[in-house]
């Protein structure tokens, strides 16, 4: 029995959403684990102090002041003491204790309290004062049976020599490790949550992203087979939704393109097969039939040149438009009159309004208009446009060209009253081959060739065109190309 074993992909989205995650969450934990357990001791020391030396320059400023009261200072120095986890002692120059909030110290002569456990460090802050230029002194100890303990000590009102009092300051930092145990205890099960929700996180918004990814690589895959009734479902996510929306219209693109390839194959076959048909039969004539009589002969003959004539003209309109749609055509740009241009073209259509009815309408402007470009492809152009007209006239055979100005630039258009084009359709008029749903039947004069070869020609001239329809009354091509001075 085979196993398939799923290759786990480092490139994947899943993969890589997981493992960002699982950084971010490893990273914030470690930034919390330096700051709370190794750099806290600092921190909280840092507080402490500052905190002290605000609160001694409040004890300062109060006996500053001329109209102080000492109980007052008493009860302010104790509630101080209480909020912040202070021992405050004050002292007189002759040793003794004015104010302290520790209950063991009792009032009186220095010499007679000595015991406390500040004893030594009360003696050993004032000679550093003495010594001290700044009129404070801070250090950190550690008591034996204690933890480290900051201590500071000043003069109240003065220096050394004139100072009344000094003040004392004792404070505690033996709550700084038992905090760090209970937030290391803490912190490891923060972690532990922080971890599993982060790979759990991670988990879930990569499959809510890569989901609908994979579901639309399925679904081009199976679109690239030739599959065209897939779907693109979207996810939660706009740019997804988008992707989906896109690919969805490519897919409907896609299938309009390979119907119009499998017309083209068969509309260049069928052009291709008729006028092989018709020389192949004309010749077999020839060879069985007329032969012997030159009337008959010269006829088929002519058949045959004609429909050779045909062939030609298609390929020639084949290779024109494949070399103009990979931009081998150089065009020859030189200024000409555009009017003229247009009232040459509609000149080699006056048979057609002898002979057959058709009523063309030329409209210009009597200014001249001078335009740089190909001057034998812009009439191509026109040609090919009025040719098109012609096709489609509908039943009044009446063909309207203007030439006009507009803006800095001057506008070529043919309109007809035919059938129309519906307008889902009136973008796809310039394809190969296109043949519309309003004109049952594409007419075999012609390569079928010449709204493609219109496009080509006036995008190499980089020109501004397009076609407006309507079903029952007809349709407009026009196209407009920049006016140039002459020199007078």
């Amino acid at each position: 029995m085979n196993l398939k074993i799923s290759k786990l992909d480092l490139n994947s989205i899943k993969f890589k959403l997981w493992a960002y995650f699982i950084a971010f969450a490893v990273i914030l934990l470690c930034l919390i684990w330096l700051l709370q357990i190794s750099f806290l001791n600092l921190y909280y020391e840092e507080m402490k102090s500052n905190e002290t030396s605000r609160i001694a320059n409040q004890i300062k400023n109060s006996f500053a002041a001329t109209d102080y009261d000492i109980d007052d200072l008493k009860s302010t120095i104790s509630s101080m003491s209480m909020q912040n986890d202070l021992t405050i002692i004050v002292m007189d120059n002759s040793g003794n204790f004015i104010i302290s909030t520790n209950s063991k110290d009792d009032m009186g002569p220095a010499t007679q309290n000595f015991s406390g456990k500040y004893a030594l460090d009360i003696a050993e802050l004032n000679q550093k004062l003495a010594e001290s230029k700044l009129g404070s002194v801070t250090k950190r100890s550690f008591l034996k049976g204690h933890s480290h303990m900051l201590e500071f000590a000043c003069y109240l009102n003065g220096n050394e020599s004139t100072s009344t009092y000094t003040l004392f300051i004792f404070s505690p930092l033996q709550p700084v490790q038992s905090t760090i145990n209970i937030l290391r205890s803490q912190l490891v099960y923060i972690t532990i949550i922080s971890v599993l929700l982060s790979l759990a996180l991670a988990l879930y918004l990569a499959n809510r992203i890569s989901k609908p990814i994979k579901d639309i690589t399925n679904s081009a895959a199976e679109m690239g087979k030739g599959n065209y009734n897939v779907k693109f479902q979207g996810g939660h996510y706009s740019e997804i939704t988008e992707l989906a929306d896109t690919l969805t219209t490519a897919e409907s693109e896609l299938e309009k393109t390979d119907m119009y390839q499998k017309d083209l194959i068969a509309n260049v076959s069928h052009d291709l097969r008729t006028p092989l048909t018709m020389i192949k039969s004309y010749a077999e004539m020839i060879r069985d039939l007329s032969g012997d009589n030159p009337p008959k002969r010269n006829a088929h003959l002519n058949v045959i040149i004609e429909e050779t004539d045909r062939l030609n003209s298609l390929v020639n309109d084949m290779l024109n438009l494949s070399r103009m749609q990979s931009r081998k055509i150089v065009l020859e740009k030189a200024p000409f009159d555009f009017g003229k241009a247009a009232e040459a073209i509609l000149s080699s259509y006056d048979i057609l309004t002898e002979n057959d009815g058709y009523h063309i309408e030329f409209n210009c402007d009597s200014s001249t208009f001078m335009v740089n470009g190909d001057e034998a492809k812009i009439k191509q152009v026109m040609s090919n446009l009025i040719n098109n007209a012609v096709k489609y006239c509908g039943e009044d055979k009446k063909i309207i060209v203007d030439v006009n100005r507009v803006g800095k630039k001057v506008r070529f258009a043919v309109t007809d009253h035919g059938k129309g084009i519906a307008p889902d359709e009136v973008t796809h008029v310039w394809e190969r081959y296109y043949k519309s749903s309003t004109h049952h039947v594409r007419p075999t004069d012609g390569s079928g060739l010449g709204l493609s070869i219109v496009k080509e020609i006036l995008n190499l001239h980089k020109a501004d065109f397009d076609v407006t329809s309507e079903v029952g009354k007809g349709s407009t091509f026009w196209f407009q190309l920049p006016t140039i001075r002459t020199k007078k």
